[in-house]
């Protein structure tokens, strides 16, 4: 699949219904080197925004959400960090969502997994997948670069 479409991975679990969903987004956006320990740090500093939302630490979905930024960092870190000395870390909350973006310099954007080939990928669309969410890779607006963004539908309060 190329740039900016969607992987159609489905697995339903509990979402959070719509009257949940009425607070204004919050956005968190924030930068992390991409040198060695740059991965705990993004963990970290996303998990205490996960926090500051309303997601309960080390449940199934703040572990997910956590994974997939694991992942998407380290990717920059192993093959975009001659690019990008820095990867930006974004999460919004809004609309019964819950949106990761992680973004760099590098010009090269990497074909979405259809088969055996990105498994870091294409383990990130399953992990988005578990909460009726997508995975797609956009390119920069402005200069060289592109964001992976993965999306998710927020679990219901309870499960959170």
């Amino acid at each position: 699949m190329g740039v900016g479409r969607f992987l159609p991975w489905r697995r339903h679990l509990p979402v959070a219904p719509r009257e949940h969903a009425a607070a204004a987004p919050r956005r968190y956006v924030f930068t992390v080197p991409t040198e060695p320990g740059c991965v705990a740090l993004a963990r970290r500093t996303t998990a205490a925004r996960l926090l500051e939302l309303g997601i309960t630490p080390r449940s199934a979905f703040a572990d997910t959400v956590l994974l997939v930024v694991s992942e998407l960092v380290t990717n920059v870190l192993r093959h975009a960090s001659d690019h990008s000395p820095a990867a930006e870390v974004g999460v919004t909350a809004g609309a019964g969502r819950l949106v990761v973006g992680v973004a760099d310099r590098d010009p090269r954007v990497p074909a979405l997994p259809a088969g055996g080939t990105g498994r870091g990928l294409l383990t990130v669309g399953e992990l988005a997948a578990r909460y009726d969410g997508e995975l797609s890779i956009q390119p920069a607006a402005h200069g060289p670069g592109k964001t992976v963004l993965v999306r998710f539908a927020m679990p219901d309060p309870r499960l959170r």
